[in-house]
């Protein structure tokens, strides 16, 4: 059964760092590229951030570059976001994606809430 469940979401002011984790399992973690969305309130989901399936590419949202960074372990098939300098824009529902063409399997979410 393919499982893929976020953690790390939290409350936190701004300015604040929080790393999120996506840990999988029931799929080839080392085969799929591994992206990060989220989705705002009333807002449609967007891409975030998306790292190849070696590990050796990565893409950001100009809304985050500079900002966050997108890192995977494929030992402990493990997908990892790190969100620095947190603005109250960021506040989202996180989701964690796995996609190899068409093969793409979702996580359920979690909650980052940016705010003073």
């Amino acid at each position: 059964q393919v499982q893929l469940r976020e953690s790390g979401g939290d409350s936190i002011g701004p300015g604040g760092s929080l790393r999120l984790d996506c840990r999988t399992n029931g799929f080839s973690f080392s085969d799929y590229d591994m992206s990060w969305y989220r989705q705002a309130p009333g807002k449609e989901r967007e891409l975030v951030a998306t790292i190849s399936s070696s590990g050796e590419r990565t893409t950001y949202a100009d809304a985050v570059k500079r900002r966050f960074v997108i890192r995977r372990d494929n030992a402990k098939n493990t997908a990892i976001l790190f969100m620095n300098s947190l603005k109250v824009d960021d506040t989202a529902v996180y989701f964690c994606n796995a996609q190899r063409g068409r093969s793409v399997f979702w996580g359920q979410g979690t909650q980052v809430t940016v705010g003073s």
